[in-house]
């Protein structure tokens, strides 16, 4: 079994980190069913209100990965110091604490989701579609948080494959269900909904119990009394991670916006179909960063110098890799895919491949600001980390969107995310510079 003191090479490193991918891709993969089901069998309108209210049911669920990147981080340093029972109850504290805080949110993401919907812009029967799917997926938030959370704690455990087992089992739930309560028993967005609640409860609460009974991973639930510092410092690790997933929603509600703005709800709906792939093409590279976080935060904690230049290095030619092949793949799938979601509709279809064929450039970039925000997570870096996704996620792409339109029309929304990611990309690379002596990497 890999250790997370072993030496990586590439073969090692792709190993290693491949469950995290799969799991990742298959978790958005589970994404787009629902979607699929959604547009092909209830209708335009009803998928526009999914990919409509999605962005916030996101920032609720994106506290699981702050405490999950966070405190994977943390805990793989305590290891890497030779503690392991201060690790199983820093886990334990983080676990307690986000179920609290899913209660919490599901609560007052109910009370506050017709006023949010209704201030974004959604009016009559896209406004009470949203609501409909919002209330029951709100439903399972706590699950959802913890789902989050265990795909990145299961590599920390080093049970990577055990953690792919977990999400693939609630994604061929969610499939299943989709399939029958959409496509056979016609329950319609509701159907959609309690689907991927259900399978959100497979993923959240299944390693909750696996952890709570006697495993063989490096991790366990124990008593463990709180700790805000612990606490504190996991959401400081975390905090890029949180941020990056609520400004990826805040940008996609403004995307939302201007797009009702210069192409009406079906420019919304081009997005939705924008944004389902681009959830399938970042898992890989979003994979690979949690996948080698904890053998980082380990090595770090370890003082391994080497080790560490070593992972930095491999991983921008890994990454360089996926990146060329991302592009090549959305631009020769750009019509099929398209077609898939939105085929019954010509105008929409031809909308929708060129919007692809734009925003596909970005994935040239966006692997390696994703990958170095991960990496100052891994190294207990918060702020730095912190800083890259903000700009990358929040500040850059806020400004592109508002601006390129002005000059491009409905182009310059579909090529915002490139030239975000291109401006992240310098400010990444400044950051590695400055940091190394720092951190020996």
């Amino acid at each position: 079994m890999t250790q997370l003191s072993d030496h990586f090479g590439y073969k090692k490193l792709l190993h290693f980190t491949l469950p995290s991918i799969i799991m990742l891709v298959f978790t958005s993969i589970y994404s787009v069913v629902d979607g699929f089901f959604v547009s092909n069998f209830v209708g335009k309108t009803p998928f526009t209100a999914v990919n409509f209210i999605m962005p916030y049911l996101m920032i609720l669920g994106s506290i699981g990965f702050m405490f999950g990147t966070g405190g994977s981080a943390l805990i793989a340093k305590t290891m890497g110091e030779g503690d392991r029972e201060k690790a199983n109850q820093v886990f334990s504290r983080i676990i307690y604490v986000s179920i609290v805080s899913g209660i919490v949110l599901a609560i007052a993401g109910i009370l506050f989701l017709r006023p949010l919907a209704a201030a974004l812009g959604a009016e009559g029967q896209l406004l009470e579609d949203s609501i409909t799917y919002g209330r029951i997926f709100l439903a399972a938030i706590p699950a959802f948080v913890l789902q989050y959370e265990f795909q990145c704690l299961f590599v920390t455990a080093a049970k990577p494959q055990l953690g792919l087992c977990v999400t693939v089992a609630a994604g061929c739930t969610n499939m299943v269900l989709d399939a029958l309560f959409v496509a056979v028993f016609r329950w319609g967005l509701e159907g959609a909904a309690a689907a991927t609640a259900l399978s959100q409860c497979v993923g959240g609460i299944v390693p909750l119990i696996y952890f709570g009974c006697p495993n063989t991973s490096l991790l366990r639930l124990t008593k463990a009394r709180f700790d805000g510092k612990t606490i504190l410092k996991t959401c400081t690790n975390g905090s890029s991670e949180l941020m990056s997933n609520i400004s990826m929603s805040v940008v996609n509600m403004l995307y939302n916006i201007q797009l009702l703005k210069y192409a009406g709800e079906d420019g919304i709906a081009a997005y939705g179909v924008l944004m389902y792939i681009n959830m399938v093409f970042q898992a890989v590279f979003l994979g690979y960063s949690v996948g080698t976080a904890p053998v980082i935060g380990y090595h770090y904690g370890a003082q391994n110098q080497i080790e560490l230049k070593g992972l930095r290095k491999k991983s921008f030619v890994i990454l360089g890799v996926f990146a060329v092949l991302m592009f090549a793949s959305a631009e020769i799938l750009a019509k099929p895919l398209s077609m898939m979601f939105v085929g019954y509709d010509q105008d929409l279809l031809e909308m929708t491949m060129r919007a692809f064929l734009l925003y596909s450039f970005s994935f040239l970039v966006s692997g390696f600001n994703i990958f170095g925000s991960s990496f100052f997570t891994a190294l207990n870096d918060g702020l730095t980390s912190a800083l890259i996704s903000f700009l990358r996620t929040l500040l850059f792409q806020v400004a592109a969107v508002l601006l390129l339109p002005l000059f491009l029309q409905l182009d310059g929304i579909w090529l915002a995310v490139v030239a975000a990611e291109i401006m992240a990309l310098l400010v990444t690379i400044c950051f590695l510079l400055a940091k190394r002596k720092k951190y020996h990497y």
